[in-house]
């Protein structure tokens, strides 16, 4: 989640599942065994800023709810030194161009 965070310069709410046997439906095979305190799925939710530090969490092994208040600002101090949406931008260079006529899905041309 720090990875994600920083590749693009956002916060990241990671929501992971805590589970024990006693949630699942008793039809359910858990590899885990029939234990009703045995843990399927062991959480990790966390909430990351866009330089990658760790604000809340991860939370493991319990019920949780992560609060935390966000500095939007650090949206702006990320894009400082990396700016996803084009930062680089070169429209003498480059350009998106849309052409919304319509077209067949497949066209072959032949190579001079």
């Amino acid at each position: 989640m720090q990875h994600i965070a920083m590749e693009g310069r956002c916060f990241v709410l990671s929501a992971c599942q805590h589970l024990r046997r006693s949630d699942a439906p008793d039809s359910y095979a858990a590899v885990q065994g029939n234990d009703q305190n045995s843990v399927l799925m062991r959480g990790g939710s966390c909430i990351v800023a866009p330089l990658g530090t760790v604000l809340a969490g991860p939370v493991f092994d319990e019920d949780a709810l992560l609060v935390q208040d966000l500095d939007l600002g650090d949206l702006a101090r990320g894009k400082f030194d990396f700016d996803v949406v084009g930062h680089y931008a070169r429209p003498d260079v480059f350009r998106l161009h849309v052409n919304e006529a319509a077209t067949p899905p497949v066209r072959f041309e032949q190579t001079p």
